[in-house]
């Protein structure tokens, strides 16, 4: 059952050296908060999952955190690579990490049997692609029942699961608003979830295109105004295309970046966050 928890607290409660982790969210209610205070925490050795890896894995994959990503696209958005995700793979710094690519509907559905509790995911996909040749965990199986020729790929259980949301209700419900993404499937598919929320209200107004994650879904809320910053968050703030483009030129350099890091999120809090959203809001 969820708790209300300050977010420091509810990352070193959740999160461990060597976990499989998703910060999940796409392109919109991205979890940068939350992967802020992983890396305040300088936790290691994590294998990160996420549909389209873009600056908060760029981030920690430059801080030497990662040893292998499970991704279906990575780059920054509307920008172009991940030079720091590039440099790791090209040139080994920090260190290489070890890559299990997939396509979109590949990973949508290995999250959705991970919250189903199956095994492995079943599709029509990758008939005539060549990423098997270089990602073992692609495999063909044929239908009993017709004799048609599927794609496999193991479900996707990571050891704890992060998302941005817009509201929790006083019990902890959490309500999701806007683009989704795969955000419930990677919760209920985690053995743990922590989601940062813009706000904590008396009752959640739902609606028929709303998401509702029950508290029981949830180890832990955290209430973060501008927790999703630079993207956006749907009927809060818009999404802050000039920090991707600046990410571009920051993540370039290694010193550069190393610097921008220990002033911005090395030497940063959860109450950072707080400070934007004044200027944020009414741009939605």
């Amino acid at each position: 059952m969820a708790a209300f928890r300050p977010l420091g607290e509810a990352v070193r409660a959740n999160l461990n050296n060597g976990d499989v982790v998703a910060f999940e969210g796409f392109t919109h209610l991205i979890p940068h908060a939350a992967a802020h205070e992983a890396i305040r925490q300088r936790f290691t050795d994590l294998t990160l999952v996420r549909m389209t890896p873009d600056i908060i894995y760029d981030q920690m994959i430059g801080m030497g955190m990662a040893r292998k990503l499970i991704f279906s696209y990575a780059g920054n958005p509307g920008v172009g690579l991940l030079r720091r995700f590039r440099d790791s793979v090209e040139n080994g710094w920090p260190h290489s990490v070890e890559l299990e690519e997939h396509s979109h509907a590949a990973m949508a559905n290995a999250y959705e049997a991970g919250a189903a509790g199956l095994p492995c995911a079943i599709f029509r996909g990758y008939l005539g692609a060549e990423l098997a040749k270089v990602n073992k965990n692609i495999k063909g199986i044929t239908c009993p029942f017709t004799g048609e020729e599927l794609a496999a790929v193991p479900a996707l259980r990571p050891d704890v699961t992060f998302i941005h949301a817009q509201k929790a209700d006083r019990k902890g419900n959490v309500l999701i608003e806007g683009i989704t993404g795969i955000q419930k499937e990677a919760v209920l598919a985690a053995k743990r979830a922590v989601v940062t929320v813009e706000e904590k209200v008396g009752e959640l107004d739902t609606h028929p295109n709303a998401c509702v994650l029950p508290h029981w879904t949830l180890d832990a809320v955290c209430v973060v105004p501008g927790g999703a910053h630079p993207s956006y968050a749907s009927g809060y703030y818009a999404r802050d295309n000039a920090a991707y483009l600046d990410w571009d030129r920051i993540a370039a350099d290694r010193d550069g970046f190393l610097a921008w890091m220990k002033t911005n999120v090395l030497g940063s809090s959860p109450k950072a966050f707080a400070g934007r959203v004044a200027d944020l809001r009414g741009k939605a």
